[in-house]
This record gives C-alpha cells, structure tokens and sequence, in this order.
C-alpha cells in the first residue's frame, strides 16, 4: 500500500466500543437479487461474499420490515421468522472476512409498489399519488391508520430481534431517501393534523426507541444501531436543511454508533438558502458535535475519491456504492498498492458482466443507475 493511502485503512471506534477494521463501508446496495419471497439467494451471497470481503462495516440491501412496505423487486426480507434461515447465511458470508455485518431496516411508505404489496396496498403518512423505482404509471397511496403505525414501530424492533437471532453484528434504521421514516419527517409527504404531523420526529424517535428497547432486552452491549438520512428535499415543499438540523440535533442525544447520510455526491452543497453553497457534510459533521461518526456517501469511484472523502476533516466512514459494484476488488487493489487498476466505468461488453448478480447487471446494463461508462 503506498502511504497516502493508509488513512483508508486505520481502525476506527464506535460508541459502543466495536472496533472496525477500516474506514470502508459497503453501502446499502439495491441488488434485486433475493428470492421473490424476500427470503436470501444464492445469487444474493455470492454476491456480499465478494464486496463484503474487504470493508470494515457491511451493510445488507434495504430489508423490508412490513410485507405493507416492500418496494423493490427481489428486495431482502426481515419481516418474518421464515425469514431467518436465509438470514444467518447472509450474517455468516458477510462477517467471514472481518466485517461487521448490518442488516438495513427498512419501510417502503408511499413508495412502496402496489405489485408487489398484499392486495395492491400502499400506505403513506398522508395520501399521495406517485410513480416509484421501476413503474411505468404513478400509483396512489392512502393514508396509514394510527394503528399501522403502532404496528409498523413494533414491526421495526421485531426485524431488529431477528437480525439478532441471525448473527448480525447490527441494524441501520432507513431514514432516507423517501421511504417511510424520512416521509414522516418531510412536508412534501406528511400533511398530517394528528400528532404524527404536528410534530414530524415523533415517528422516526418512536422507531429508534423501540429498536433500543429492543436490542436493550435481547442483543448486548456492542450491538451497532445507525441511522440513515437524507437531509433535504428536491420539492420545493420538501425537507430542508433547518428541519434536518432539528432532527440531527434530537437523534444524538440517542444512543447510536453512527449518522449515515444518503448523498449522490460526498461533498454535495446545499441548496436552501440559510446554509446555500454549504456542504452537507460539514453541516451533519458539525452538527454531530462529535457524539458518533459520519459516514459519507457519494459519487467514489477511485482510491483518490475515497482518499479526498476521509482526508477531510467532516467524513469518517466512506460507503462505496457503485464504484464496488464496478470492482469488487476495489479495496484490495488500493491495499495492494495497485489502485491505477480499479475498474471505475461499467463496460457492457465485459464477458465477466463486473461479477453482478444477473438481474443487477441487467439494471445497470439498461442504465437504470447513473455510472460512469465505456460506451459514453
């Protein structure tokens, strides 16, 4: 490994007191690839036995907790004890390298996709009509009763007990990227009168509660729970900085081991005007006043791109998404001093197709996820 890059690879603590072996996380990648009763492939392992091997944290494709909330074809399912079969596989494949092994929690809300919900149902904070991952025509969704809400919280802490009988070293709570929990907390989403839009961090507090109970009764003390957000809205009605200020600001006082931002870019700036022209992770890193770690996400496709992220004094995880979808062996290639060797465009005419599960390939083939390409 040349020396500039050993940065990358120093261990870091997390409140809890896990150690990780480095400053790589494998980001929360949507394979497609579980079987079409969300219970784990072998396509799925073949696919975390490649790109956990080398990171530091692991962490599973969004999981969902509720059949109410799956919104993915092929998406990974936590919400049944059936389930957990499957599930120890994954925790065993993902750990064997050294890895810390996380499964994301996850609901789908309004994004979730009718075609694959029981019955066509799809339920949001407040009705909406809105076209979701793979749809051709919007969809509507209703409005989530106050008892689905009861059921959905209890829904998370029972996924969290289940990744724990399956050997997971931890859970993610998926606060991102407009599903559910991030809904809750969006304008754009939650029009709600009741209490669970009077006061918009009730439902993501009441979630991360219920996992602490949760993990509190039956995990143990270096049982990793992070939370992941998204900390502003394309809609001009949406979530904005200030909101999220709030939330960060609440979400600490918890005892969590790490904040995950969901970002295209690490070192995105914001777009409203009280911190326009700020970077979000300067913004979180700040606001985070140094309770757990950040981890940045983001648009990293070589060892310089990762180096940038963890050199700056606002990132202390980098997740590599895509650019490990390219390469699996995008970390070894930078330990073994041969990082000029990363693949970093996604090239269709590769006869190895990048090692991807078929149904990924065939994704990012169609350009369905925007890549840095040969054929461009």
């Amino acid at each position: 490994m040349k020396k500039q890059f050993e940065p990358l690879f120093e261990p870091l603590e997390l409140p809890n007191g896990v150690k990780l072996k480095n400053r790589f996380v494998l980001a929360p990648l949507t394979h497609s690839s579980s079987n079409d009763d969300g219970t784990t492939s072998t396509a799925e392992l073949e696919h975390f036995d490649k790109r956990s091997k080398d990171v530091g944290l692991a962490l599973t494709a969004a999981s969902n907790v509720t059949d109410l909330g799956k919104a993915f074809p092929g998406q990974p399912s936590i919400a049944h004890d059936s389930d957990l079969d499957g599930l120890k596989q994954l925790a065993t494949t993902m750990k064997q390298n050294g890895a810390k092994a996380v499964v994301q929690i996850h609901h789908g809300g309004a994004q979730s996709l009718p075609y694959l919900t029981p019955g066509g149902d799809v339920a949001g904070p407040s009705p909406i009509t809105m076209q979701s991952f793979d749809e051709s025509e919007p969809h509507d969704a209703r409005e989530i009763t106050q008892t689905e809400i009861a059921e959905t919280i209890t829904a998370f802490g029972e996924a969290t007990k289940r990744a724990i009988d399956a050997g997971f070293d931890g859970v993610e709570i998926h606060g991102a990227n407009h599903y559910l929990i991030h809904q809750f907390v969006s304008p754009h989403y939650n029009k709600r009168t009741d209490e669970w839009g009077k006061d918009r961090l009730k439902f993501p507090l009441a979630v991360i509660d219920e996992v602490l109970k949760v993990v509190k009764a039956y995990g143990n003390d270096d049982f990793i729970v992070g939370y992941r957000l998204s900390p502003e809205d394309p809609e001009e009605d949406g979530l904005k900085m200030e909101l999220t200020e709030t939330l960060v600001k609440t979400i600490i006082e918890k005892p969590l081991d790490y904040l995950h931002v969901s970002l295209m870019h690490v070192f995105a700036d914001t777009k409203e005007e009280k911190y326009k022209g700020q970077e979000k992770v300067a913004l979180l890193h700040e606001w985070i006043d140094g309770r757990m770690p950040l981890i940045g996400i983001g648009s990293v496709f070589t060892a310089g791109e990762a180096l940038e992220a963890i050199n700056s004094p606002n990132v202390d995880l980098i997740a590599i998404g895509r650019g490990i979808l390219l390469d699996y062996n995008f970390i070894s290639k930078i330990k073994s001093g041969n990082e000029d060797e990363i693949i970093s465009e996604f090239d269709p005419n590769r006869t190895d197709k990048h090692h991807l599960p078929p149904k990924l390939w065939e994704q990012l083939n169609a350009q369905f996820y925007p890549l840095p390409r040969v054929d461009k």
